[in-house]
């Protein structure tokens, strides 16, 4: 059985000891009390490595680096401080493998840090508002301290907890953490209704982080009998399935139920998950499983890239020098809608940023997306579809949608381009 602690006399040194690997939930799902009391008492635990995620708070801040390091998978909201003070690393990797490197890996965790809602009648936990990495950590980790929060969501899915699973308790009553809706621009409103043309009525959707994204979602409202299998259920997600447009009936696997692995949004969002038996929580290595993917018909990836080049290389992490994005589960799921049946691998950019061109002869950061994953390209300006499209006529495709005053200088970078690279 676990030992019930009140928060007020949560000591973590009894658990926490130096050198540890500590992975707690993200965005929605950080266990508030128990992070603020990871830094508060980080002189007495000694050093530490902490797994944060995507962070929805400054709980953890660069002065906490004297004895804190970090570790993430991205460099999205106050991750970029972290990174810039020298105290988060970022691991470049598919979020795909992020069970296996948290569960058995090299950063196998040694505590979880856990937010889960009261316990039901037959004793389980409700995983709240994230299940995905988080039980291939919990599975393998020494300690699992776990913040027992009675205003989190009762959410359903293939993981509840159980006393065996828990070694500690500390019950609180708090509102959880949110992610503000991102204001959508006009360039974005023309993105997300050019890529609403592609879209056809049925298709099962997974959808990324930012403003692209959850501006094209706003601009679905016109379709009909749409599906959700994506690695976050947002505000903007709920819109569409409170408007009758997400019903999940054509859904190959999970018909009626949206799939997401984190609840990611504002207040909204968890009080729609909390006890809807419509919205599923699952694992990562469900969510992002390139098998269960192609197996759903019309799966269409919608994504967003900091910059693309003429070949289809996509950069997803770097933007004038600064990590400020991720690996993540893009090519995961354009893979995935690659091998599906009618299936739709989206990537949605503006042409522009800072007057600069984000289609480019070259990228200015990593190949977070290989050329050979390349599927369907869209900004403001169209849509350069590059499936099967060879090198010399993808260039000129994706010209074509970049922003007019930068087709001619692009053009003639590409003609004294000699060797096809």
């Amino acid at each position: 059985m676990p030992v019930d602690v009140d928060a007020a006399d949560l000591e973590l040194r009894r658990w926490i000891r130096s050198g540890d690997m500590v992975v707690w939930g993200q965005s929605c799902a950080e266990p508030q009390t128990l992070t603020e009391a990871l830094v508060s008492q980080r002189a007495e635990l000694g050093s530490l490595l902490g797994f944060p995620g995507i962070p929805a708070t400054r709980t953890v801040r660069p002065e906490h680096g004297d004895h804190l390091s970090l570790l993430s998978y991205c460099g999205t909201g106050s991750n970029r401080e972290l990174i810039r003070a020298g105290m988060l690393d970022v691991l470049p990797c598919h979020y795909s493998a992020l069970p296996a490197l948290l569960g058995q890996g090299r950063h196998r965790a040694d505590v979880v840090l856990v937010q889960v809602a009261p316990e039901d009648d037959r004793g389980r936990f409700s995983m709240a508002a994230a299940n995905e990495y988080l039980g291939a950590a919990i599975d393998s980790a020494r300690v699992v301290i776990a913040e027992v929060n009675d205003q989190a969501p009762v959410t359903y899915g293939d993981r509840r907890l159980q006393s065996k699973d828990i070694d500690v308790v500390v019950r609180t009553s708090r509102p959880l953490a949110q992610m503000p809706v991102r204001p959508t621009s006009e360039i974005a409103q023309r993105i997300a209704a050019t890529v609403a043309e592609q879209i056809p009525d049925g298709a099962t959707l997974q959808f990324g982080i930012g403003a692209i994204p959850e501006a094209i979602l706003g601009a679905l409202r016109g379709h009909r009998h749409l599906g959700i299998h994506s690695g976050l259920l947002n505000d903007a997600a709920v819109d569409l399935i409170e408007a009758g447009v997400v019903t999940n009936r054509r859904k190959s696997a999970d018909p009626g139920v949206s799939i997401a692995g984190v609840l990611m949004g504002s207040r909204r969002v968890l009080d729609f998950a909390h006890r809807n038996p419509r919205v599923e929580l699952r694992g990562t290595a469900y969510t992002h499983d390139h098998a269960v993917l192609a197996a759903q018909r019309r799966f269409t990836a919608i994504n967003s890239a900091i910059e693309v080049d003429l070949t289809g290389q996509v950069n997803t992490e770097v933007a004038d020098g600064t990590y400020v994005g991720a690996v993540g589960g893009g090519t995961d799921f354009l893979r995935g809608a690659a091998r599906s049946a009618d299936g739709l691998p989206l990537v949605a950019l503006p042409a522009t940023a800072g007057g600069r061109s984000r289609i480019v002869r070259e990228l200015n950061g990593p190949v977070s997306t290989a050329r050979s994953d390349a599927g369907v390209i869209v900004t403001e300006f169209g849509v350069a579809d590059l499936r099967g499209v060879p090198l010399r006529e993808r260039a000129e495709r994706m010209i074509a949608i970049a922003h007019p005053d930068h087709r001619t200088a692009l053009a003639e970078s590409e003609q004294r381009n000699e060797v096809l690279a």
